[in-house]
């Protein structure tokens, strides 16, 4: 497979320039969604907007509704209520023109046991009229050894790489990648996340579903966060974890006994504790400076003082168990015209 750092080549997912003004259009529009199976509401209310260009993720539990949203947004299925407009196109009624803008691979991609994996890449390959050269395409994704393995015999991480292949195969120009480093190795993670950058790099809008807490931070320019079928939060990855409760985290060593009780009296301060021999403060982004001044009241000279923001992680914890927050730092998006 290609280094990770490497720029793809002129030959595979070349650059092709959106029309001039499209990162500030709408690429993915949904209003008030909503989907049941039965009994239960799996999408409720559901509304985001989506820029071309953008790679947006979206967080939440097992079960809080986020591939059903993306299914819907694929017309994979047919919602209750609501609307669905992908590049100002209907995934229902356009279906024909959607399947070739939009690429997917879904978390639990299967093809035919037998179909080996060169088969595959032909096969999609020859449903567009301009794909990926697929040879090139399967090396940088570490297949070119594979190729003639039927995919029951490759492993999860090895058909997770086939069914990116295959989203990306047509060109898309929204890409919807469901759990997209499931099963795979770290070097091989790093290597797939170079390639979404690459992609969105040419214009291409990626909606990324993940649990990964790292793999969002570090990719995703806005995440939305959904639990039980709603929208939590929305906002870029620095904003969700200033919004928490553990916006920051201090920690330090003391050679006096410190007063945790009076640390976490402190406005702002979301827990104070003893770990590993060091005293960790969370709290908001003021949490730092009353911690101190807490501490000079207590005749305490920090030793190897740390401040650093809080993690993506405790962001999400804190968000899913709060009420939806609607701020929605959307950047002067405007709808595009249907096609």
């Amino acid at each position: 497979m290609a280094d990770a750092g490497q720029r793809l080549s002129p030959d595979v997912l070349s650059d092709r320039p959106l029309n001039a003004g499209s990162m500030n259009q709408i690429a993915v529009d949904i209003e008030h969604l909503s989907k049941s199976y039965g009994d239960v509401l799996a999408v409720d209310d559901v509304s985001l907007s989506i820029g071309r260009g953008e790679i947006f993720g979206i967080l939440g539990p097992n079960g809080a509704g986020k591939t059903t949203t993306v299914e819907l947004i694929a017309g994979l299925r047919v919602p209750d209520g609501g609307s669905v407009r992908v590049l100002g196109l209907d995934p229902i009624s356009d279906r024909g023109e959607i399947t070739r803008l939009v690429g997917i691979q879904l978390q639990e991609s299967r093809l035919q046991p037998k179909i080996t994996a060169r088969e595959a890449l032909q096969l999609w390959s020859a449903f567009y009229d301009d794909p990926e050269p697929w040879p090139q395409l399967a090396e940088r994704l570490g297949l070119t050894g594979l190729l003639d393995q039927q995919f029951r015999t490759l492993s999860g991480g090895q058909q997770q790489r086939l069914s990116i292949a295959l989203a990306l195969i047509g060109r898309p120009q929204v890409a919807i990648l469901d759990e997209l480093t499931t099963g795979l190795d770290p070097r091989a993670r790093r290597e797939v996340w170079q390639l979404v950058r690459d992609v969105r790099e040419r214009g291409v809008t990626i909606l990324l579903v993940t649990h990964a807490m790292e793999e969002a931070q570090g990719l995703c320019d806005r995440i939305g966060i959904i639990n039980d079928g709603r929208v939590r939060a929305v906002d870029t990855p620095d904003g969700l974890i200033g919004r928490a409760a553990a916006a920051t985290v201090t920690s330090f060593m003391a050679e006096s006994a410190v007063d945790l009780e009076a640390l976490r009296t402190i406005p702002g301060v979301a827990a104070a504790r003893r770990e590993s021999g060091r005293i960790v403060v969370e709290g908001d982004d003021e949490a730092p400076f009353l911690v101190l001044s807490c501490l000079e009241s207590q005749r305490i000279v920090p030793r190897r003082l740390r401040v650093q923001d809080g993690s993506l992680d405790t962001a999400y914890l804190d968000l899913i168990s709060t009420p939806p927050v609607l701020t929605d730092p959307t950047p002067n998006l405007t709808q595009e015209p249907a096609r």
